[in-house]
């Protein structure tokens, strides 16, 4: 199934990325999901990701759903 919008784009990038880490401890592996984020994803990938979070981040699996909610946090846009 492929991604039919951008924020199924999304979803599905944050999710790889998530996959990326499962094998890390939690703490950790949330940690350097958000730390990936911050230094890759542009600003208006970040707005809009933290706009489907809002509407409850249907899709997004665990560890990139509570990186995205810590970086949305602690990050002003």
């Amino acid at each position: 199934m492929s991604p039919k919008n951008t924020s199924d784009k999304l979803v599905y990038m944050a999710n790889q990325i998530g996959k990326a880490f499962v094998l890390k401890p939690r703490e950790q592996a949330v940690a350097d999901i958000t730390d990936h984020l911050k230094k890759f994803w542009e600003k208006r990938m970040l707005v809009q990701i933290f706009a489907y979070l809002e509407q409850g981040g249907q899709g997004l699996d665990e560890l990139p759903k509570q990186s995205l909610q810590n970086l949305r946090n602690t990050t002003q846009y």
